[in-house]
Order: C-alpha cells, then structure tokens, then sequence
C-alpha cells in the first residue's frame, strides 16, 4: 500500500511538474497553426517552398451598387477600366457601362449611366464587355451582342465602329464577338474576339483591319502528328488540335507593349517546358513578339504549388493583368481569387488574396485594374469591386524598386533593409542590397547576399569585378610572385650548371 501511495504521489508530482510545458507546448503549436491558417500573403523561396509575409496590400472597402447609390444591381460585370479618376464598370449582364469618380481615399461617386449613345449611327449596347479610353480621350467599347467595337468620345456622340474584317485571313463563318481592347498612342485597336485563336484582331485607327498580332507559335510533336494521320475521325477528334493558344485578356502598359493571357494552359505542358505555347502571360511588341523578361527562379505562371480550390484542382488560370508605371505588373487568378506581383524582371515579389465571402478574398475575380498603386478587383459573382491600398511593407518594396531604376543606388539599399526589417524572409530585399552594393563596387559585401539567396547570375557579376579589382590592386605583387617563380628555376639551374663545370674541371686536373 504504501509503495502504491508512493508511486500515485510520484505521478501526480510529475504531472504537475510537466503541466505548465504542456500548456506551452500547446499554445505555441495553436499560435503556429493560427498563423499558417490566417496567412494572407506569401511568396516562394529557393527551394518552392511558401514562406508568409507581411501584408503588402490592405483592403480599403468592397463596393456593390447599393454603396454606390445605383438602382439596379450589377449583373454579370465583366471588366473595369480606369482613366485619370474614373473608374468604369461594364456591367454586362444590364447592357451598360457604370462611370464613377473616386473623390477621395474611401469614397467613389457615380457620373453617369451608360447605356446609349447619340450621333447619326446613335443606338445602344447589348451586352458590352470591355472599354478603353484613349490617350486623346475617345471612348472606345467592346458592343459584343452588337458584333462591333463603337468609338464615341466623351460627350457620348457616335464617331465610327470597327465591325467583322471582310479579309480572306477571318473565317467570314464565325461571328464577330469582341470581347477585350485596347489602343495604342495613334489610335490603332488591338481586340480579342471569341473564338479567333490567331493572335490579337489589328485595325488601323481608320478602321482598316491589317491582319493579327501576336499569334502563338503552332507546335506539335512528330509521333502525334504520325498518329494523327493514321487514326480514325473519332481519334483525331479526341486529340489536342494543332492550333495557336487563344487569348483571354490583354492591357497596355507605359511603354506601349501589350500584356496578354490566356487560361489555355496545361500543367504538363507549362512546368515540362515554359516556352511552350501554353505560356500564360506574355508581353507583345510591335511585331507580336513575346518580349516578357523571366529571370525569376520561378516562371511567371501564378503559384508554383497548388491544391484543391473548390472543385478544381491544378495551376493558377490568369484572366487578367495590370501594369504599373513602374513596369510592376499583376496577375489575376480566377480559380482561387490570388493576386501576384512581379518586377520587371519576372521576380514574384508577393502573392495575396483568395477565395471566399470575407474583405479581401473574392467569389469569381475577372478583372483588375490600378490608380496609382491601388489595386481595383472586380468580382462577377459577387457583383462588387475591392479596393486595396499598399502598406507600409508594399510602400518600401515599391519605393526601393523606383529608387534603384533612377540611379539612386544607396538611397534604395537603404530601403530595402528598412523592407528586410519587416520581412526576413523577403528574397528580393537581399537580392536588392546586394544589387545596390555592386553597383556601389562593394564587390565582395554584394556576394554575401548574393550567395544568401543563391543568385548565381548576380553572384557571378560580383565575382567576376572583385577578381578582376583583385588583380589591379595587387597587379605589383603579381608580377614580382611570377618573376620570381619564373627567375627560382633559372637561378637554380645556373647554380647547377657551374656547380657540374667546377666539379667536372676538379676530375680533369686530378
């Protein structure tokens, strides 16, 4: 009896000595949980892995038509366009466009409805789906129910429409169903229309259709090919045509280049090789020419990690772009409502949003549009848009890119430690010290950040200019250190040759 009091009273003893561990244990395994389940921005290390970062972007208010004190509410609103301080909705689903002016940080007014136009062709809309204002301020729309894009200026009088090109290029069988636009600096218009799969629809800004831009590069392997001639109609319909990708959304940035993308992509195709057709953003010259710069570690395709988003699963689906002034683009994901940044060098800086009912996440994201470095995101389903504003961590992020593209070398590694002071695991911020460093010639300080973040390109640069400072500073000791290697042997082998002639003149005397 006494031994079993004994061995109760040491239990209880123990339990009591390991109850207030437990309890920390528990809680700091609820704290890690509770920050793994309330992660709302993120990014991707080296190693793809998903390391959570410090908000860049904050939600300023979500916006349905009651707050907007529109009568009727949003139906099937397909994209937003903003110009100087309008915001415009097409509200496809009620056949008209909604014009609002933000009139301060949180508030935005409605103008006007817009749901005909006036001139000598006056009519009105059936379901619009895109608008674009100039830079000489003509309104330009996608009238997709009405087979034409109209150009109206701002006082909503007729101008002209771009209507099906008669060219023997466009299959005259399908239907001219504009869906997306935008014009460049002398009026020409570039359009996605519905099953065109040969690039971007170009018109002159006098309406004359030129041809298309843009078009994918049609690839196909030689097997398949072989297999496709040899099997029945029924096989060859199941297999993947040998057709250009097509687009679903474009934007033009400052410089003129047009951003499109497409959802026509495979995961197969996309991670076995980027360069495949399937690529799902691009950044089109002139010419048509894919000139999107991706130095990143990780392509320019969304989140490189992926689950179950409701009943889908696979990669990120990019519906829709937006480009900064400072060359900072986003890139919408309609599948689970994430929103990523990218420098111009195809570097993720961060990744935000998701899917869901709360501020902040979204239903069916289809549109995205910027004021400055506001973000507007345009949910169809919901019927609503969400403003964000950056932080002070997305602030310095943006602060410090502009910093370094002006020259300000210094000023910008500053603000990128400010950025690693937020952020440890901000990749870009010691890549960004680093950069600065080099170009200050601190060679050897920039390879240890480098090296931090495993840049091999960058480290590679500052190698290369510390040898190099290496060896003209050291340039006297160098040559002295090869003049006596090469002098050594010489020496030694003069010695030994008069050493061989004193000994062999000391045999012959003898």
């Amino acid at each position: 009896m006494y031994i079993e009091m004994g061995l109760d009273m040491k239990r209880k003893y123990k339990i009591w000595i390991l109850l207030p561990v437990l309890i920390c244990l528990l809680l700091d395994s609820s704290i890690m949980v509770s920050a793994q389940q309330e992660g709302y921005t993120y990014n991707y290390d080296y190693w793809g892995d998903v390391q959570y970062y410090p908000d860049a972007y904050s939600v300023v208010g979500v916006y349905t038509a009651a707050d907007l004190n529109i009568d009727t509410k949003l139906n099937n609103p397909c994209s937003v366009f903003v110009y100087e301080d309008l915001l415009y909705i097409c509200d496809t689903g009620n056949n008209r466009i909604v014009e609002l002016r933000r009139t301060s940080m949180t508030k935005f007014e409605m103008v006007r409805i817009i749901d005909s136009f006036t001139g000598n062709d006056a009519g009105t809309f059936s379901g619009p789906t895109d608008i674009c204002i100039s830079d000489d301020g003509y309104m330009y729309i996608c009238d997709k129910g009405n087979n034409r894009i109209v150009k109206l200026d701002m006082e909503l009088n007729y101008v002209m429409e771009f209507t099906k090109p008669t060219d023997a290029t466009f299959d005259q069988a399908l239907s001219f169903l504009p869906s997306r636009l935008v014009v460049d600096s002398v009026g020409r218009v570039y359009c996605i229309a519905d099953n065109i799969n040969k690039g971007l629809i170009k018109y002159e800004a006098d309406g004359t259709f030129t041809g298309f831009l843009g078009a994918s590069e049609v690839t196909y392997d030689w097997t398949d090919y072989i297999w496709k001639k040899l099997a029945t109609e029924a096989q060859r319909a199941a297999l993947e045509s040998f057709v250009p990708t097509e687009y679903d959304n474009i934007y033009r940035d400052s410089e003129g280049f047009i951003f499109a993308c497409t959802m026509n992509v495979s995961d197969e195709k996309l991670i076995d090789d980027i360069t495949d057709i399937s690529k799902p953003v691009r950044r089109l010259n002139l010419r048509g020419t894919d000139v999107l710069v991706s130095n990143g570690e990780w392509p320019v395709m969304g989140d490189i990690q992926w689950d179950t988003a409701g009943n889908y699963s696979g990669m990120s689906l990019i519906t829709d772009i937006t480009v900064l002034d400072n060359g900072i683009y986003f890139a919408l994901d309609k599948v689970r409502g994430h929103i990523f940044a990218y420098d111009t060098q195809g570097n993720m800086l961060f990744a935000f949003g998701g899917s869901g009912n709360v501020d902040g996440y979204f239903r069916t994201p289809v549109s995205i549009e910027h004021m400055g470095y506001d973000l507007i995101v345009l949910d169809s389903l919901d019927s609503s848009f969400t403003l964000f504003t950056p932080t002070e961590y997305g602030t310095l992020t943006y602060t410090a890119i502009e910093q370094y593209n002006s020259g300000e070398y210094i000023t910008s590694g500053d603000t990128w430690k400010s950025v690693l002071a937020l952020n440890g695991n901000a990749d870009q911020a010691y890549i960004g010290i680093g950069r600065s460093l080099l170009r200050q010639g601190e060679y050897k300080k920039a390879m240890e950040y480098f090296e931090l973040k495993y840049d091999e390109e960058n480290y590679s640069k500052a190698f290369k200019q510390y040898r190099k400072n290496l060896v003209e500073e050291h340039i006297i000791q160098i040559v002295l250190v090869v003049l006596v290697l090469i002098a050594i042997p010489l020496i030694v082998g003069k010695f030994k040759k008069v050493k061989h002639e004193i000994d062999t003149a000391d045999i012959f005397r003898v």
